[in-house]
């Protein structure tokens, strides 16, 4: 070997100046850019969607009805995805989903454009996008993970979820402003756009560096292996729980009854989606609050962060002005950043990588398995109860389940584990050791 180093090639840079961290390799980087591309479409789509439907001439009730056709296929689905996802590439099932989505959406988008959408066409259109977020969701929370060492998974999550949500706070402002001046059938045709890019993008993943899963013993044999890692572990199932009915009632409110409310009293989809980026700069100062913070109590302090959840419902039921219903969606946006950057790296240093994949599968099924029926049930409560007591009744829930939650020993008592120091010649997307732990080997990702 030579004694003196190979001189640079024009066209790489200095020696020592790197473009990016070294713990960000190909892998975190493509799921990164392809993150920022579709929240910047999928942000604004929801609000297009809700106020489409309103357009229409839709009630509260058919508002709900789209909300929940969005989310039972992920019910429905999730379970088998998370599956297929440990079994098969799982870039692969990453890019089919981002097809569906595209289709999907590129056809609602047309609907909106050309027509007069009839709600069961716009029910079955945002169905068959719920449908590849179920399939999605599992094998990219598995890439993901298994994407970042156990030493640098705090910063690399937090930096992940920082840009995820920015591009949220973008997609959400530009949807509501484009919305009310051009149309809401440009925004969902900007999100099937988006869509198209994020999987190609997603396509170029590279699995070479990856451990090969060995096949399981078929999908029922693979749900019940992936089903026994969760139930054995109550935190874990627990927070899950927690979460289907903060999932359940958080959505009712901002699917269904925000857009009522900003249409009946803050002026419509513009301050509408003012509130909601103001959620996603919460978010990023949560993310930049982790990206230096390391609670040694991971899900005792994610779990006193939820608590701010059941602000943006108390402001919606008052209702606040647009500045106060800002404020409180932004506090409540960082606090359920740092639930989530806590919440990614106690399942990174707690399930085996094998199995990421399946065990995100029952975590969001838990999590979302009664919005369907939360969304689908908004305009009646609304019709029984009225509109404020609702929103009232989803604070007090959020409060309730979370104060629970605490009682369980392991929230209480998981902490963070000293990860194994990652070899220097270790490819920067490869898998590092997991660190010790009762789960041996190293997306819940919220939102």
């Amino acid at each position: 070997m030579s004694p003196l180093p190979a001189p640079a090639s024009p066209a790489s840079p200095p020696t020592g100046i790197r473009r990016r961290p070294a713990w960000a390799g190909r892998n975190y980087t493509l799921l990164t850019g392809a993150a920022v591309v579709t929240n910047l479409g999928s942000h604004g789509a929801l609000i297009a969607a809700t106020f489409a439907v309103m357009e229409s001439g839709g009630s509260t009730g058919d508002v709900g009805l789209v909300a929940a056709a969005r989310t039972l296929p992920l019910v429905l689905f999730l379970l088998i995805g998370g599956a297929i996802a440990d079994r098969v590439p799982r870039h692969r099932v990453m890019v089919a989903a981002n097809a569906l989505n595209c289709l999907s959406q590129a056809a609602f988008a047309v609907l909106v454009l050309t027509g007069d959408p009839q709600l069961w066409q716009m029910m079955l259109l945002t169905a068959l996008c719920g449908t590849g977020t179920a399939f999605f969701n599992p094998a990219a929370e598995g890439m993901l993970l298994s994407s970042v060492s156990g030493e640098h998974a705090n910063r690399a999550f937090a930096l992940f979820r920082m840009a995820m949500n920015g591009a949220g706070i973008g997609g959400a402002a530009l949807g509501g402003a484009m919305a009310a001046t051009i149309g809401t059938g440009w925004v969902l045709a900007v999100d099937a756009a988006a869509f198209a890019v994020a999987g190609a993008l997603r396509a170029f993943l590279d699995v070479g560096d990856l451990a090969d899963r060995a096949p399981g013993g078929g999908l029922l044999a693979d749900l019940r292996e992936g089903w026994v890692e969760f139930r054995s572990r109550p935190w874990l199932w627990s927070i899950v729980l927690q979460f289907s009915v903060v999932v359940a009632v958080v959505g009712a409110a901002d699917a269904v009854y925000g857009p009522m409310v900003a249409r009946d009293h803050l002026g419509g989809p513009a301050p509408w989606g003012l509130a909601l980026a103001f959620f996603g700069i919460g978010t990023i100062g949560g993310a930049v609050l982790m990206m230096v913070w390391k609670p040694r109590r991971l899900l005792l302090v994610g779990t006193l962060c939820v608590f701010p959840l059941a602000l943006p419902a108390a402001g919606l039921a008052v209702p606040l002005p647009v500045w106060g219903l800002c404020a409180v969606m932004f506090v409540s946006g960082a606090a359920i950043e740092v639930f989530g950057v806590n919440w990614m790296t106690t399942m990174h240093q707690e399930i085996p990588e094998d199995k990421f994949s399946r065990v995100s599968a029952y975590d969001w099924f838990g999590s979302v398995s009664m919005l369907p029926l939360a969304t689908a049930l908004a305009g009646p409560v609304e019709s029984a109860i009225g509109r404020t007591s609702a929103l009232w009744g989803c604070a007090a829930l959020v409060v309730t389940v979370t104060a629970a939650v605490l009682v369980v020993p392991d929230v209480r008592r998981m902490t963070r584990k000293q990860a194994k120091p990652v070899p220097a010649d270790l490819p920067a997307n490869a898998p590092a050791d997991a660190p010790a732990g009762p789960s041996a080997p190293a997306p819940l990702s919220r939102g």
